[in-house]
């Protein structure tokens, strides 16, 4: 038996259905999650044919799959198209349809393989794009586009399909139209079927203009496409709608609605720092490590989502920190033209241009581009601080054949700001001078220029067996002026010393990642097989570089600007290199054992080696590390909305030092266990994840008590939580996105902190709520309001534990008008203009919040 999966398809201008459909022959029941069809089942499925059925008022576009089995739908929208995603299945022989201008009011309909395992149905309107309703009744999946402001009560009734047309620019693959009672929409018949117990219809309605706050699925966990729920570890997803609701500039604003993730530091605006569990998280884009690759604030123009993982991610990203990672994931040439151009101001003078701009260059769309541009003028809430970027990023995507994708990114970027360290501690907290307060000449200031390009190949061999590559090249320049504290207040605690300094530093990495994914059974037991390949090389220069020690001196309390010229000594021993190459094999196994219980095995070995060489040879440092990261995960699904999970995962960091004894210090290494629930609410549209862990960092280095200039790996640190997420739409036109984390992260053993210390920039409580609504008919249509509050608990500012950073509660609003391709709001931020500090370095480097600001955008789509 075949099953078809049929979308009904109306004009926006016409009150027609659009209908996925199960047909009589489909498996038993599945679950709608969020306006998803899920199957349960995760094995790939071959859609055999794709036709399109037309009328004059309507369209139906069929996908049939052999042996009556059922297809996953993901609906998403941007601009005036309608998407549904389809993973874990497969188009045959990988042929594409396309079909412009099939009706009036529908420019262009496209079903095409996108990535191996994963098909996108595109639907893209003339003007614009209609609400979507989702509804299920008698085993029957229904996608419903209405125009706005018209219910489906006002629907007439569609007539009945007839046979299939075939477009003259369609290639697939023959096959037999359904009959007509398959496809006909509910409430077309004259004599429904009567309603099963339990199978009384849902309905759901997604708004066409925006993307929701629930994603259901993410690729940084697993390094393949995999539903979350499928899934044993903490993952989550900040979609595109949070970020342009919560006006997001920078990435900790996004990053914050994540439980237990907290802005660490900034180096003085030199890049950003987040912690997560207790520990440091690293950072990706694209799932390639940033660390050498960047020096400066990352930029959003071009981030499509952000994806956090939580825990330890060696097995699949290599060294890093047990406390997670965060992957920025680009965006991608779109099959259809899309335009946009945005302007933002704001308070203290910020001002930012952006252009997104994105298409098919050929007429059979197998070459698209896409352009993201932005332009930053700002001064600050800071004394005297003025900042300026500029940054592009062009893509390109050709699709070489029906089984091979070659993708060309690039990036350009310029930064120029001044080094702001924030405030110093005075005691036991910062010190008691106003926020706004620079401790340093703000006429100083570094500059940063990054060159990036990225060569992604795709191919897939067959139904079975799929190869990925991923080659990058990064090349930063930095110039270094700065005049700032260099340590404690002097002369009554009033008056801080500054130091001067200047460099020039130079980076580039290379990066080549090769992932070869084969699909495959063994009796009953469904395997997706990951084997890796990662080979980077950094490598560091720093010249010219100058020191002068007490500079220049600074009243915290009354300060003058008015800086004497530094007198530079030329400090030859601070010039130097540095290397590092590192090696990792990597094989994972996502193991299906029963529909509801499946296990992720997997392990890594990596091999790494750095070198730093200095004119002061006494200062030159190697290390060398050889290291094996395992990690096992098992889910377990009682129904269809909720899993269980539960992992074991290790990760490792190389470290580096003069050890007692000789010999090359041991890596860091994270061990964690955890166990958690993912669970839907309100027929699937609300999402939530409950997790509880304890992560053991070991071969910390310490001082040696017997000799300080030598150091010996007897530290441990320990952190327990609990974390809780909730995102989705409670009703139509009402989102929300929620956290809590508790976190008790300590040290276990040292022979330098005090056991029982709190790891700094640790809050034992965040939490955070964001909630946004959108009217959905009447007059008052596309006028929305969204607010939020963001808590975090007070901070110990260092190891030591000598001062502490105070808890802080931030409230933010905003104001939305949306009108066919215009779009309009204002975010007003920390909006009781509460002072807090959003994090700390040490104690000369505590960096302040922003007072209340006020942020607007307007944007237009064409």
């Amino acid at each position: 038996m075949a099953t078809t999966l049929v979308l009904l398809v109306a004009p926006p201008a016409l009150a027609e259905a659009v209908n996925v459909v199960e047909s009589r022959d489909a498996n038993p029941p599945a679950s709608l999650q969020g306006g998803i069809l899920i199957a349960q089942q995760s094995s790939i499925t071959q859609v055999t044919a794709v036709q399109l059925q037309q009328t004059d008022k309507r369209l139906a576009i069929i996908l049939e799959t052999p042996d009556g089995k059922s297809l996953q739908v993901f609906p998403t929208s941007f601009g005036k198209t309608f998407v549904v995603n389809i993973p874990n299945a497969q188009l045959a022989q990988g042929k594409t349809f396309r079909q412009e201008n099939p009706t009036s009011g529908i420019a262009s309909i496209a079903v095409t393989q996108q990535g191996t395992n994963s098909i996108r149905v595109t639907v893209t309107g003339t003007r614009d794009l209609p609400k979507v309703e989702v509804g299920r009744s008698n085993g029957r999946l229904n996608f419903s586009l209405t125009p706005l402001g018209v219910s489906t009560a006002q629907q007439p009734t569609p007539p009945e399909v007839p046979p299939a047309v075939k477009p003259e620019s369609a290639t697939e693959p023959e096959a037999t139209a359904p009959d007509a009672d398959d496809v006909t929409p509910e409430g077309a018949t004259q004599q429904p079927p009567a309603t099963a117990e339990g199978d009384e219809e849902q309905e759901i309605v997604v708004t066409g203009e925006q993307e929701g706050y629930s994603v259901p699925d993410a690729s940084t966990a697993t390094k393949t496409d995999t539903p979350l729920r499928d899934i044993p570890a903490n993952i989550r997803v900040i979609p595109q709608q949070v970020i342009e609701d919560q006006g997001v500039v920078r990435i900790e604003e996004a990053v914050r609605n994540v439980s237990g993730v907290n802005y660490s530091e900034d180096f003085g605006a030199q890049g950003v720092e987040f912690n997560a569990r207790g520990f440091t998280v690293n950072q990706f884009k694209n799932g390639l490590e940033e660390g050498f690759a960047t020096r400066s604030i990352p930029e959003t123009a071009n981030i499509e989502r952000i994806e956090v993982l939580k825990g330890p991610a060696s097995v699949l990203f290599g060294q890093a920190q047990p406390g997670g990672l965060i992957n920025l994931v680009t965006k991608r040439p779109l099959p259809d033209p899309f335009y946009k151009v945005e302007f933002t101001a704001g308070s203290y003078d910020f001002y930012r241009p952006t252009l997104d701009f994105s298409g098919p260059l050929n007429s059979d769309k197998t070459l698209a581009y896409r352009l993201n541009v932005a332009y930053e003028n700002a001064e600050s809430f800071r004394d005297r601080v003025e900042t300026e970027r500029f940054f592009i990023a062009p893509v390109l995507t050709w699709q070489i054949g029906s089984n091979t994708t070659l993708t060309l990114e690039g990036e350009y970027f310029h930064d120029k700001r001044p080094i702001d360290r924030g405030l110093i501690a005075v005691g036991d907290e910062p010190a008691d001078i106003p926020l706004t307060r620079f401790l340093g000449d703000p006429r100083r200031r570094f500059e940063v220029e990054e060159h990036r390009a990225y060569l992604y190949l795709d191919h897939r061999f067959n139904q079975s067996l799929s190869l990925r590559n991923a080659l990058r090249f990064t090349r930063t320049k930095k110039i270094y002026r700065s005049l700032e504290s260099s340590g404690g207040l002097e002369f009554g605690e009033q008056l801080l010393p500054l130091f001067g300094s200047f460099g020039r530093e130079f980076y580039e990495t290379y990066t080549l990642q090769t992932d070869l994914i084969g699909k495959f059974n063994t009796g009953t037991v469904a395997h997706t097989v990951l084997l890796g390949l990662e080979l980077v090389r950094q490598t560091g220069i720093y010249f010219d570089n100058q020191d002068a020690q007490d500079a220049a001196v600074i009243d915290i309390f009354n300060p003058s600007y008015d800086f004497p010229p530094i007198d530079f000594q030329d400090q030859p021993g601070s010039d130097g290199n540095t290397r590092a190459n590192t090696i990792g094999v990597y094989l994972q196994d996502q193991i299906t054992l029963l529909d509801n219980l499946k296990l992720v095995l997997g392990g890594r070995f990596d091999s790494y080696d750095s070198e730093d060489r200095y004119s002061d040879s006494s200062s030159n440092t190697s290390s060398e590390a050889s290291e094996f990261s395992p990690r096992a995960g098992i889910v377990y699904q009682p129904s269809e909305t909720v899993s269980l999970y539960a992992n074991y995962s290790r990760a490792f960091v190389p470290q580096s030092g003069r050890i007692t004894g000789g010999g090359a210090a041991k890596p860091e290494r994270g061990t964690q266990y955890e166990v958690g629930v993912k669970a839907d609410f309100l027929d699937n549209r609300l999402s939530s994840t409950l997790a509880a862990y304890e992560i053991t960092k070991s071969n910390v280095l310490t001082e040696d008590p017997s000799d300080p200039d030598f150091s010996i790996q007897v530290g441990e640190q320990r952190s327990r939580g609990i974390e809780f997420d909730v995102a989705g739409e409670i009703v139509p036109g009402w989102n929300v996105i929620a956290s809590y984390a508790y976190t008790d992260a300590e040290i276990t053993e040292d022979n330098t902190y005090a056991v029982g210390n709190r790891l700094d920039n640790v809050p034992f409580n965040t939490a955070s709520l964001w909630t946004t609504y959108r009217i959905q008919k009447g007059s008052l249509e596309g006028l929305g309001f969204g607010a939020g509050i963001f808590y975090v608990d007070s901070r110990q500012g260092d190891l030591d534990n000598s001062f502490e950073v105070p808890s802080y509660t931030r409230v933010d609003a905003a104001i939305y008008y949306e009108k066919d391709n215009f779009k309009a709001a204002l975010n007003f931020k920390n909006l009781l203009d509460v002072e807090y500090f959003v994090g700390v370095q040490n104690r000369r480097n505590v960096p302040p919040g922003a007072p209340f600001t006020v942020q607007g955008t307007v944007s237009w789509e064409f």
